[in-house]
Protein backbone atom coordinates (compact mmCIF):
# COMPACT_ATOMS: atom_id res chain seq x y z
CA UNK A 1 0.00 0.00 0.00
CA UNK A 2 1.31 3.35 -0.61
CA UNK A 3 1.86 5.43 2.78
CA UNK A 4 3.98 7.87 3.72
CA UNK A 5 5.90 5.83 6.15
CA UNK A 6 6.98 3.05 2.92
CA UNK A 7 8.87 5.59 1.28
CA UNK A 8 12.18 5.46 3.71
CA UNK A 9 11.98 1.46 3.85
CA UNK A 10 11.58 1.29 -0.33
CA UNK A 11 14.52 4.15 -0.35
CA UNK A 12 17.13 2.03 1.67
CA UNK A 13 15.89 -1.23 -0.02
CA UNK A 14 16.92 0.69 -3.54
CA UNK A 15 20.03 1.72 -1.60
CA UNK A 16 20.98 -1.69 -0.50
CA UNK A 17 20.51 -3.59 -4.29
CA UNK A 18 22.54 -0.38 -5.54
CA UNK A 19 25.26 -1.23 -3.06
CA UNK A 20 25.09 -5.04 -3.97
CA UNK A 21 25.14 -4.86 -7.54
CA UNK A 22 26.28 -1.58 -9.02
CA UNK A 23 29.22 -0.19 -10.08
CA UNK A 24 31.59 2.07 -7.57
CA UNK A 25 30.95 5.32 -9.83
CA UNK A 26 26.86 5.03 -9.53
CA UNK A 27 25.10 8.20 -8.53
CA UNK A 28 23.62 6.75 -5.36
CA UNK A 29 22.97 9.78 -3.68
CA UNK A 30 21.34 11.81 -6.65
CA UNK A 31 19.29 7.87 -7.09
CA UNK A 32 17.67 7.73 -3.38
CA UNK A 33 16.41 11.53 -3.75
CA UNK A 34 14.73 11.07 -6.92
CA UNK A 35 13.78 7.83 -5.81
CA UNK A 36 12.13 9.53 -2.90
CA UNK A 37 10.75 12.35 -4.54
CA UNK A 38 8.81 9.91 -7.49
CA UNK A 39 7.64 7.25 -4.19
CA UNK A 40 6.56 10.84 -2.12
CA UNK A 41 4.95 12.28 -5.23
CA UNK A 42 2.76 9.17 -5.85
CA UNK A 43 1.53 8.47 -1.98
CA UNK A 44 0.61 11.94 -1.61
CA UNK A 45 -1.21 12.99 -5.28
CA UNK A 46 -2.41 9.72 -7.13
CA UNK A 47 -4.53 8.64 -4.63
CA UNK A 48 -6.42 11.49 -3.64
CA UNK A 49 -10.51 11.49 -3.62
CA UNK A 50 -9.75 7.41 -2.27
CA UNK A 51 -10.54 6.16 1.13
CA UNK A 52 -7.46 4.13 0.86
CA UNK A 53 -4.27 3.94 -0.71
CA UNK A 54 -3.36 2.21 -3.74
CA UNK A 55 -0.15 0.57 -4.86
CA UNK A 56 3.28 2.09 -5.90
CA UNK A 57 5.61 -0.39 -7.40
CA UNK A 58 9.27 0.13 -7.49
CA UNK A 59 11.38 -1.59 -10.60
CA UNK A 60 15.42 -0.79 -10.13
CA UNK A 61 18.08 -2.22 -13.26
CA UNK A 62 21.41 -1.48 -13.03
CA UNK A 63 23.52 -2.35 -16.26
CA UNK A 64 26.71 -2.33 -15.05
CA UNK A 65 28.88 -2.39 -18.25
CA UNK A 66 27.56 1.04 -19.24
CA UNK A 67 27.07 2.10 -15.79
CA UNK A 68 23.61 2.98 -15.81
CA UNK A 69 20.67 2.48 -13.40
CA UNK A 70 16.84 3.07 -14.48
CA UNK A 71 14.22 3.39 -12.12
CA UNK A 72 10.78 3.31 -12.77
CA UNK A 73 8.11 4.16 -10.54
CA UNK A 74 4.22 2.98 -10.74
CA UNK A 75 1.11 3.79 -9.57
CA UNK A 76 -2.72 2.53 -10.29
CA UNK A 77 -3.69 6.23 -9.04
CA UNK A 78 -5.53 9.36 -10.40
CA UNK A 79 -1.93 10.12 -12.90
CA UNK A 80 -0.24 13.20 -12.94
CA UNK A 81 -2.85 15.94 -12.79
CA UNK A 82 -2.81 19.80 -11.77
CA UNK A 83 -4.27 20.92 -8.01
CA UNK A 84 -4.84 23.71 -6.38
CA UNK A 85 -4.66 22.23 -2.96
CA UNK A 86 -1.62 20.23 -3.59
CA UNK A 87 0.48 19.57 -0.20
CA UNK A 88 3.83 20.26 -1.54
CA UNK A 89 5.10 23.53 -2.42
CA UNK A 90 5.83 22.29 -6.14
CA UNK A 91 9.92 21.53 -6.62
CA UNK A 92 9.64 17.36 -6.73
CA UNK A 93 9.63 16.78 -10.47
CA UNK A 94 11.88 20.15 -10.94
CA UNK A 95 14.11 18.13 -9.27
CA UNK A 96 13.98 14.79 -10.27
CA UNK A 97 14.61 16.27 -14.06
CA UNK A 98 17.45 17.99 -12.74
CA UNK A 99 19.20 14.65 -10.90
CA UNK A 100 18.28 11.98 -13.33
CA UNK A 101 19.76 12.13 -17.14
CA UNK A 102 16.67 10.92 -18.67
CA UNK A 103 13.38 11.40 -17.55
CA UNK A 104 9.65 10.09 -18.82
CA UNK A 105 6.39 10.01 -17.86
CA UNK A 106 3.99 7.28 -19.30
CA UNK A 107 0.51 7.11 -18.81
CA UNK A 108 0.18 3.43 -18.64
CA UNK A 109 -3.09 1.17 -20.78
CA UNK A 110 -4.24 0.32 -17.16
CA UNK A 111 -4.40 3.48 -15.71
CA UNK A 112 -2.00 5.24 -13.16
CA UNK A 113 0.98 7.10 -13.82
CA UNK A 114 4.70 5.38 -14.70
CA UNK A 115 7.52 7.74 -13.81
CA UNK A 116 10.68 5.99 -15.89
CA UNK A 117 14.48 7.58 -14.64
CA UNK A 118 17.79 6.46 -16.23
CA UNK A 119 21.36 7.57 -14.45
CA UNK A 120 24.69 7.80 -15.74
CA UNK A 121 27.92 7.84 -13.73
Amino acid sequence: MARPDGVSAVRQAVTEHLEAHARADTRVHDIRLALSEGVTNAVVHAFRGRLEPGIVVVGVCVDRAAGATELTVRDDGVGLSPRDDSPGIGLGMPLIHRLADEVVYRRPAGGGTELWMRFQP
